[in-house]
């Protein structure tokens, strides 16, 4: 996974990212999609809403490219094209290999052949092969629709879903992915039975220190997602894996002229996880908003790459990430908003809090903000520290340990998103998975979680 165009990154180590597959694996069929006939009985396809786009975008433009009646005369652009027939011209500018390929897309003006995903195109043929094939969701313009789909690993197994949404437009689309397993030892959560806490004192599960198990399994989602004009598409995704999986989470965005579109992600589970999202904010007036919230203890890694290309006019981005560290755990969060050369009146944020709930853990933040156009604004900004020494003294007056006060951090976040959980099912598994992280988790039952929420 790549975000940074510089090499200085790339010399800290904070660039790429190799994922790591579990050997040996077998195809499982652990997918389970919940949605209603309308939305599966489609002939709408993610390539045929590109199309379609590109005809009006090329009809407003006069063609692409050199064909186009405002063919980009700029001198970057020209670079490009010489250094890609590899003729030397002193006069044009130096560009890096990004810009050259930057330059050449703005240019081309291709929606299809700039999609991309924020993990990348190795992993989204590994997970479309270990998916067996794409599912399309797509509703008709200015309908409502709704669907979950879950995934559920397998020790010894690799289990992935490859979904396409085509929101149509005027059209309102939820979506709620479930990235979720569990250990041969470890108890599964069902729809009839909540497990109970295994005592009632306030330090952490007995090896929620100790390093993350070798992962048996993986499992996946690969999503595209295309949001018609005026379009609005939320996404949730949850990902409450035990420490024997690997999860990849990979997902590419294109959005039209006003639509919005809104993604939540909770990873709470997993020995090492992956999220990527990118997102090609084409049209005029569209928005993109990313929440995230993670958790990640022991010897937990997590890694996120996002990457926000706002090409319309008038277009709004926001990423906001809040997590806890805790243990020896390891998290990269790369997020890069493009303000690509056209984009006026354009405003890209990204913010993320992280707290260091313990001293071996290891963080790397990475925003970054690319700008070609004026008449913009990019903001970004990162608060990251540990547990105050005043903090913990007050905790200790009221008989709370530091590893009892790394609990009840942990405990907060688990709690938090069992409270917003799209569904029972997902609740559930957030409780299965509390109770092996902290012993003191408090279960909910549906009607007190109803009653708080309220």
């Amino acid at each position: 996974m790549s975000a940074m165009p510089a090499p200085t990154w790339r010399w800290l180590r904070m660039n790429d990212t190799t994922i790591e597959i579990p050997q040996g694996l077998e195809r499982v069929g652990g997918t389970e999609i919940e949605a209603e006939d309308a939305l599966l009985d489609t002939t709408a396809t993610f390539e045929g809403a590109v199309a379609e786009l590109q005809e009006r975008l090329d009809a407003a433009r006069g063609g692409r490219g050199e064909k186009s009646g405002t063919a980009d005369s700029r001198a970057s652009v020209r670079a490009a094209k010489l250094a890609a027939e590899d003729i030397a011209d002193l006069d044009t500018p130096a560009l890096s290999r990004y810009q050259r390929r930057a330059a050449l897309e703005e240019d081309a003006g291709d929606v299809a052949a700039a999609f991309e995903t924020g993990i990348g195109a190795d992993a989204r043929a590994y997970l479309g092969f270990i998916a067996g094939g794409a599912i399309t969701l797509a509703t008709e313009a200015g309908a409502e629709g709704q669907a979950t789909v879950r995934i559920t690993g397998e020790q010894g197994g690799a289990a992935a879903a490859s979904v396409d949404v085509v929101a149509a437009a005027g059209s309102t689309f939820d979506l709620a992915i479930s990235l979720d397993g569990v250990g041969e030892d470890e108890p599964r959560a069902d729809s009839s039975t909540t497990a109970t806490p295994a005592s009632t004192n306030t330090t952490p599960a007995e090896g929620a220190d100790s390093p993350a198990s070798e992962p048996l399994g993986l499992i996946g989602s690969e999503l595209r997602v295309f949001a018609g004009a005026n379009a609005r598409v939320n996404v949730t995704v949850y990902i409450t894996a035990s420490d024997a999986f690997t999860a990849l989470d990979d997902s590419g965005y294109v959005l039209d002229e006003g639509a919005r579109v809104t993604v939540r992600h909770v990873v709470l589970g997993g020995a090492h996880t992956a999220t990527g999202l990118a997102a090609d904010l084409r049209g005029d007036s569209a928005r993109m908003d990313i929440d995230t919230r993670y958790l990640a203890s022991a010897a937990e890694t997590r890694d996120f790459n996002y990457v926000i290309r706002q090409r319309g006019r008038k277009t709004v981005s926001n990423m906001d990430a809040n997590g806890v560290l805790t243990g020896r755990a390891k998290k990269v969060l790369r997020g890069t908003i493009d303000l690509v050369h056209g984009c006026k009146g354009s405003e890209g944020t990204e913010r993320e809090t992280v707290l260091l709930a313990s001293k071996g853990v290891d963080n790397k933040t990475v925003p970054v903000i690319l700008c070609d156009e004026d008449d913009v604004a990019g903001n970004h900004g990162a608060t990251i520290g540990h547990v105050r020494p005043e903090q913990l003294f007050y905790l200790g007056c009221r008989g709370l340990s530091e590893e009892a006060t790394e609990a009840l951090f942990i405990t907060a976040k688990l709690e938090d998103a069992a409270l917003s959980a799209p569904d029972d099912a997902m609740r559930r598994n957030v409780m299965r998975l509390g109770s092996a992280l902290a012993a003191d988790f408090e279960y909910f039952e549906d009607e007190d979680l109803e009653e708080d929420v309220a």
